[in-house]
Protein backbone atom coordinates (compact mmCIF):
# COMPACT_ATOMS: atom_id res chain seq x y z
CA UNK A 1 0.00 0.00 0.00
CA UNK A 2 2.64 2.23 1.19
CA UNK A 3 4.19 1.87 -2.40
CA UNK A 4 1.02 3.19 -4.21
CA UNK A 5 0.58 6.12 -2.23
CA UNK A 6 3.94 6.81 -2.77
CA UNK A 7 3.59 6.73 -6.32
CA UNK A 8 0.86 9.10 -6.07
CA UNK A 9 2.53 11.09 -4.16
CA UNK A 10 5.13 12.36 -6.99
CA UNK A 11 2.39 13.18 -8.78
CA UNK A 12 0.83 15.69 -6.88
CA UNK A 13 -0.25 15.81 -3.74
CA UNK A 14 -1.68 13.18 -1.31
CA UNK A 15 -5.55 12.59 -0.42
CA UNK A 16 -5.70 13.07 3.16
CA UNK A 17 -6.99 9.12 3.42
CA UNK A 18 -3.70 7.89 1.66
CA UNK A 19 -1.91 10.41 4.04
CA UNK A 20 -3.36 9.18 7.05
CA UNK A 21 -2.30 5.89 6.00
CA UNK A 22 1.12 7.26 6.23
CA UNK A 23 0.96 8.98 9.34
CA UNK A 24 -0.32 5.54 10.44
CA UNK A 25 2.03 3.36 9.13
CA UNK A 26 4.88 5.67 10.32
CA UNK A 27 3.50 6.01 14.51
CA UNK A 28 3.03 2.56 14.27
CA UNK A 29 6.72 1.98 13.46
CA UNK A 30 7.65 4.22 16.21
CA UNK A 31 5.62 2.15 18.12
CA UNK A 32 7.53 -0.94 17.94
CA UNK A 33 10.89 0.37 18.17
CA UNK A 34 10.16 2.01 21.77
CA UNK A 35 9.28 5.29 20.65
CA UNK A 36 12.02 5.88 18.27
CA UNK A 37 11.57 6.10 15.31
CA UNK A 38 14.60 4.67 12.69
CA UNK A 39 14.54 5.68 9.23
CA UNK A 40 13.83 3.29 6.54
CA UNK A 41 14.30 5.04 3.58
CA UNK A 42 17.19 7.14 4.34
CA UNK A 43 20.22 6.89 6.08
CA UNK A 44 20.01 7.96 9.74
CA UNK A 45 22.22 11.01 8.32
CA UNK A 46 19.59 11.84 5.75
CA UNK A 47 17.12 11.89 8.20
CA UNK A 48 18.39 14.08 10.57
CA UNK A 49 19.02 16.41 7.75
CA UNK A 50 15.74 16.11 6.16
CA UNK A 51 13.93 17.01 9.67
CA UNK A 52 15.86 19.98 9.80
CA UNK A 53 15.28 21.26 6.71
CA UNK A 54 11.30 20.16 7.55
CA UNK A 55 11.47 22.65 10.33
CA UNK A 56 13.28 25.69 8.56
CA UNK A 57 10.52 25.43 5.80
CA UNK A 58 7.37 24.93 8.89
CA UNK A 59 8.11 25.46 12.27
CA UNK A 60 6.33 22.74 14.07
CA UNK A 61 7.31 20.13 11.19
CA UNK A 62 9.03 17.69 13.89
CA UNK A 63 6.46 17.91 16.21
CA UNK A 64 3.99 16.96 13.13
CA UNK A 65 6.10 13.92 12.34
CA UNK A 66 7.39 15.28 9.05
CA UNK A 67 10.49 13.34 8.27
CA UNK A 68 9.25 10.41 9.27
CA UNK A 69 6.19 10.97 7.23
CA UNK A 70 8.42 11.39 3.75
CA UNK A 71 10.60 8.99 4.81
CA UNK A 72 7.87 6.61 5.29
CA UNK A 73 7.33 7.19 1.29
CA UNK A 74 10.67 7.11 0.44
CA UNK A 75 10.83 3.36 1.74
CA UNK A 76 7.98 2.67 -0.27
CA UNK A 77 9.34 3.95 -3.27
CA UNK A 78 12.98 4.04 -5.22
CA UNK A 79 12.21 7.15 -7.01
CA UNK A 80 11.17 8.71 -4.15
CA UNK A 81 14.33 8.29 -1.81
CA UNK A 82 16.46 8.33 -4.65
CA UNK A 83 14.99 12.28 -4.91
CA UNK A 84 15.58 12.86 -1.51
CA UNK A 85 18.73 10.92 -1.19
CA UNK A 86 20.37 13.29 -3.99
CA UNK A 87 18.86 16.42 -3.02
CA UNK A 88 19.73 15.91 0.60
CA UNK A 89 23.44 14.98 -0.74
CA UNK A 90 23.21 18.28 -3.17
CA UNK A 91 22.70 20.43 0.19
CA UNK A 92 25.45 19.13 2.13
CA UNK A 93 28.02 19.34 -0.74
CA UNK A 94 26.93 23.20 -1.43
CA UNK A 95 26.96 24.20 2.38
CA UNK A 96 30.46 21.97 2.66
CA UNK A 97 31.35 24.28 -0.26
CA UNK A 98 31.10 27.35 0.97
CA UNK A 99 31.38 26.82 4.69
CA UNK A 100 33.02 24.09 5.23
CA UNK A 101 29.82 21.51 7.26
CA UNK A 102 27.46 19.75 6.59
CA UNK A 103 23.41 21.21 6.43
CA UNK A 104 22.60 19.77 9.84
CA UNK A 105 26.02 21.08 11.49
CA UNK A 106 26.10 24.72 9.78
CA UNK A 107 24.48 27.65 11.86
CA UNK A 108 21.47 28.62 11.07
CA UNK A 109 22.25 31.68 8.97
CA UNK A 110 24.23 29.14 6.94
CA UNK A 111 20.98 27.27 6.28
CA UNK A 112 18.56 29.97 5.61
CA UNK A 113 21.52 31.59 3.38
CA UNK A 114 21.22 28.04 1.45
CA UNK A 115 17.61 28.00 1.47
CA UNK A 116 17.34 31.69 0.35
CA UNK A 117 19.15 30.54 -2.76
CA UNK A 118 16.82 27.19 -3.67
CA UNK A 119 13.90 28.63 -2.61
CA UNK A 120 12.94 30.90 -5.65
CA UNK A 121 12.90 29.77 -9.21
CA UNK A 122 13.81 33.05 -10.24
CA UNK A 123 17.39 32.08 -8.97
CA UNK A 124 17.52 29.39 -11.85
CA UNK A 125 20.94 28.39 -12.59
CA UNK A 126 22.87 25.07 -13.74
CA UNK A 127 24.16 25.27 -10.66
CA UNK A 128 21.37 25.91 -8.25
CA UNK A 129 18.69 23.65 -10.61
CA UNK A 130 19.23 20.71 -8.70
CA UNK A 131 19.21 22.57 -4.81
CA UNK A 132 15.38 24.15 -6.15
CA UNK A 133 13.98 21.20 -8.01
CA UNK A 134 14.52 19.19 -4.57
CA UNK A 135 13.44 22.10 -2.34
CA UNK A 136 10.30 22.36 -4.56
CA UNK A 137 9.82 18.50 -3.48
CA UNK A 138 10.83 18.79 0.53
CA UNK A 139 8.35 21.64 0.72
CA UNK A 140 5.53 20.73 -0.89
CA UNK A 141 5.70 17.47 0.85
CA UNK A 142 6.64 18.85 4.51
CA UNK A 143 3.38 21.28 4.15
CA UNK A 144 1.23 17.34 2.78
CA UNK A 145 2.95 16.22 6.19
CA UNK A 146 2.28 18.44 8.61
CA UNK A 147 -1.12 19.72 7.34
CA UNK A 148 -2.59 16.18 7.86
CA UNK A 149 -1.29 15.33 10.84
CA UNK A 150 -3.07 15.95 14.14
CA UNK A 151 -0.53 19.26 14.83
CA UNK A 152 -1.37 20.60 11.49
CA UNK A 153 -4.99 20.08 10.97
CA UNK A 154 -5.41 21.40 14.92
CA UNK A 155 -3.63 24.63 13.85
CA UNK A 156 -6.29 25.15 10.87
CA UNK A 157 -9.19 24.24 13.34
CA UNK A 158 -10.45 21.29 11.21
CA UNK A 159 -12.98 19.81 13.22
CA UNK A 160 -13.34 16.10 10.95
CA UNK A 161 -15.91 15.51 8.97
CA UNK A 162 -19.34 15.40 11.24
CA UNK A 163 -22.72 15.94 10.57
CA UNK A 164 -24.76 19.24 11.72
CA UNK A 165 -27.77 20.01 11.94
CA UNK A 166 -27.95 22.93 10.09
CA UNK A 167 -25.90 24.65 7.88
CA UNK A 168 -25.20 28.66 8.53
CA UNK A 169 -22.79 30.84 6.08
CA UNK A 170 -20.60 32.17 8.23
CA UNK A 171 -21.18 36.26 8.09
CA UNK A 172 -17.76 36.94 7.26
CA UNK A 173 -18.28 34.88 3.74
CA UNK A 174 -21.66 36.81 3.10
CA UNK A 175 -19.72 40.30 4.17
CA UNK A 176 -16.33 39.16 1.61
CA UNK A 177 -18.91 38.38 -1.11
CA UNK A 178 -21.20 41.76 -0.91
CA UNK A 179 -17.94 43.45 -0.65
CA UNK A 180 -17.32 41.98 -3.76
CA UNK A 181 -20.29 43.81 -5.40
CA UNK A 182 -21.94 40.24 -6.08
CA UNK A 183 -25.35 41.00 -6.57
CA UNK A 184 -26.71 37.07 -5.85
CA UNK A 185 -27.47 37.49 -2.41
Amino acid sequence: MLSAIAASALTGPLAAEAAQHVHDAAAADKNSTGGVYKPKGLTAAEFQTLGDLCELIIPGAKQAAAAEFIDTLCSGSKQMAAIYTAGIAWMNAEIRRSHDTTFSAATADQQRALLDQIAWRKNASPALNPGIEFFDWARRMTVDAYFTSKVGTAEIGFKGNSSMQEFQVPLASIEHVKKQGNDLL
